[in-house]
């Protein structure tokens, strides 16, 4: 049996408990009331102090119901609250009673139920537990008497009281008023409360009081009042009229001293526009840093860093420049020349002349300008030309600048320079937000720079292994389309292959070895040459595939994932064979325009336990057969099979002159494929065309 109550279990008529006696020792020893009831409501156990706080000695309690025996009010408490319970299974607590002693006191008790369960989880019994409150309601009642007292006074001694004649006039003294005035009693009397009004208030309210006079309704006015110490106080006036048998007698107001809550007001606009601003700075800065984060190129950074002047510092001209440290100077990645300074007419700055730029770059730290005034002397202090300045600044429309500093790891990369056609306060919240942006278009120009430079070797090396030229074979077209990843995606390792093998039939291979960059580039490399060298050797697809299955798991990585489709043809007849290795099929063009995806099996990519097959597959005189990587059809926004199935529509549309062409053929479908589509990989397409016969053939 289990209860959730903080006492043992009785046993007593149904409910159980492992040691009575410990039991009811503890209950004639407690000082909180306890009771239990059985599911139908009846009191099957009591101790001493149950029985003194409802007056009812146990033997006349237990077996019965509450109703029975107690006071109604008691009674329908406990009922309904056993009754809860037994209808939730959950605790009913913090039930409120009134109950008068035996000696005629008024006691608060504080009353809560709960369920009883035996080992099998069923309810057994009702447990309540009360526990003597007066003293604690005691206690709240004179702490809520004595903040009504303490609010009182404080209301009292924040208000001013005073009366004036039915005309307005001050007829009766108000030392309070003149205790904080620091007037005379005659200064005071009539309208000379007034003169303490402050100048900027003083006519609205005398035409405010004004009006209500004539209008005989309540003046409620708002005004700053100048104090003994010279300084002004806010204050809030209320007066209304006392009205007998139909006539103003006199008016009586107050006034309400609300400096604090209107100074803390203030705070609070303050605090909240500080936090907007900051809330508001953080934003665009994550907004920057994203934006940045998904910049690779130096390009892609910089006019990142173009539109962030211009939305996050509403700035009206940006510049970028990437330091030379051979040529001890600033390289201009845009802009048309930085004007402060007098030679830098062109893209180059040297860290000589003296200039916004310039100097973030030489001091490792930002330069903030916010007048020209103020841009000169700092110009000037660093030895910049006076007349140049002058002559500049006559004739510029700018009129403050921010200059930066791109630190990584503490080594300078270049500045970043923001001009405002406006006087720019900056403030130290302002600068700890340049100073992170400056961090993060550090980072970002870093971090492209070395992409640009790997992406350049990459693509050097990816071009470098892929054929000259393809060979000319009587009876048969090749062509090939190559297209490497823009500026904006990183090299892959795709490649092409065609050669004449030692019977005359000709070998195409498309193949793709996924990852970026020179890795990938490499591997892709070391997979033509072992393709080249087992094709001249054994030429059947299968044969080839399983011995690049075995080059594969001697030299490359275990999580490298590599593709290709290997083809011979027959040249005149297009008779061949095709294997793949997890590649997509290749695609069958027919002189009227269709287009049919070779029926082979995908197979599995090189280096996985396989045993390779090899398809017969026929190019029949006038057709043209593709082999192509997954660049052509595959991308973020499109499947493999939706870009399998768009290749072939798009073969429908060529026209004839484009279908008997290969090489046009490429052209179109390489165009039209990646059509609206932002190219994420390399594409490569190998045509195998064999022309139709002719009389003469």
């Amino acid at each position: 049996m289990s209860a959730e109550t903080s006492v043992p279990r009785p046993r007593e008529s149904d409910v159980d408990i492992s040691d009575s006696a410990l039991f009811k020792g503890m209950l004639s020893e407690a000082e909180f009331a306890f009771a239990f009831f059985d599911a139908a409501g009846h009191v099957q156990l009591v101790n001493d102090v149950f029985t003194e706080v409802v007056g009812v000695p146990a033997e006349r309690l237990v077996g019965r119901a509450p109703a029975e025996t107690l006071t109604a009010d008691l009674s329908q408490l406990i009922t309904h609250a056993v009754q809860a319970v037994t209808e939730s299974d959950s605790p009913v607590t913090e039930s409120r009673v009134r109950v008068r002693s035996s000696e005629g006191e008024t006691r608060h008790w504080s009353l809560s139920f709960s369920p009883v369960h035996d080992d099998a989880g069923e309810l057994r019994a009702i447990a309540l537990i009360g526990l003597d409150v007066t003293e604690s309601r005691q206690i709240e009642e004179d702490l809520r008497r004595s903040e009504e007292r303490y609010r009182s006074l404080v209301e009292a001694q924040s208000q001013l009281v005073w009366i004036t004649s039915p005309t307005g006039t001050v007829v009766e003294d108000a030392p309070q008023w003149r205790a904080i005035t620091g007037q005379g009693l005659e200064e005071y009397l009539a309208l000379g409360w007034l003169e303490a009004v402050h100048p900027e208030e003083r006519q609205q309210t005398e035409e405010a009081w004004k009006e209500a006079l004539r209008g005989r309704t309540m003046f409620e006015w708002n005004y700053r009042v100048r104090t003994r110490a010279s300084g002004y106080r806010h204050f809030e006036v209320r007066a209304v009229p006392i009205i007998r048998h139909g006539r103003v007698v006199e008016w009586v107001g107050a006034n309400t001293d609300v400096t604090p809550q209107r100074e803390a007001e203030e705070m609070r606009g303050r605090l909240t526009d500080q936090l907007g601003a900051a809330a508001l700075r953080t934003a665009r800065l994550q907004g920057a840093t994203a934006q940045l984060a998904e910049a690779l190129t130096v390009e892609q950074v910089v006019q990142v860093i173009i539109d962030v002047g211009r939305t996050a510092l509403a700035a009206d001209r940006s510049a970028v420049a990437l330091l030379d440290p051979d040529r001890a100077a600033l390289k201009l990645i845009n802009g048309e020349g930085v004007p402060e300074a007098s030679d830098t007419l062109g893209e180059e700055i040297p860290l000589s002349s003296s200039s916004v730029m310039t100097m973030a770059v030489n001091s490792r730290r930002p330069v903030f300008a916010e007048s020209p005034d103020r841009l000169k002397s700092q110009l000037l202090e660093a030895g910049g030309d006076e007349q140049v300045l002058t002559n500049y600044l006559t004739h510029s429309d700018e009129r403050a600048w921010v200059g930066l500093p791109l630190l990584a790891a503490g080594r300078a990369l270049g500045a970043l320079r923001f001009s405002f056609t406006r006087p720019q306060k900056i403030s130290q919240e302002d600068g700890v937000f340049l100073e992170a942006l400056a961090g993060q278009c550090a980072l970002a120009v870093e971090r492209a720079t070395l992409f640009e430079r790997e992406h350049r070797t990459a693509e050097t090396l990816q071009r470098s292994l892929l054929p000259d030229r393809l060979p000319v074979v009587k009876g048969l077209v090749l062509a090939q389309r190559f297209r490497s990843g823009s500026r904006h995606v990183q090299v892959g390792g795709d490649w092409y292959d065609a050669f004449v093998l030692q019977d005359g039939r000709v070998a195409a291979v498309v193949g793709d070895v996924m990852g970026k960059g020179v890795k990938a580039a490499a591997g892709m490399g070391r997979i033509r040459n072992a393709m080249r060298a087992l094709a001249l050797t054994n030429p059947p697809p299968a044969a080839v595939l399983t011995g690049l299955d075995r080059v594969f798991d001697a030299t490359e990585e275990e999580e490298q994932v590599t593709t290709l489709a290997y083809m011979v043809v027959e040249p005149v007849t297009g008779e061949g064979t095709l294997a793949l290795a997890g590649h997509p099929p290749p695609v069958l063009v027919s002189p009227q325009g269709t287009a049919v995806l070779g029926d082979v099996e995908p197979g599995t990519p090189l280096g996985w336990p396989t045993s390779r097959r090899q398809f017969r597959f026929v190019v029949p005189p006038g057709h043209t057969a593709v082999l192509y990587s997954d660049g052509l059809v595959e991308n973020r926004k499109r499947g493999l099979d939706a870009g399998l199935a768009e290749l072939c529509s798009v073969v429908t549309e060529a026209p004839p002159e484009v279908v008997s062409s290969p090489h046009m053929l490429l052209d179109f479908l390489v165009d039209r494929m990646l059509s609206g589509y932002e190219q994420d990989d390399d594409v490569t397409a190998l045509a195998i065309h064999v022309p139709p016969a002719t009389k003469s053939d």
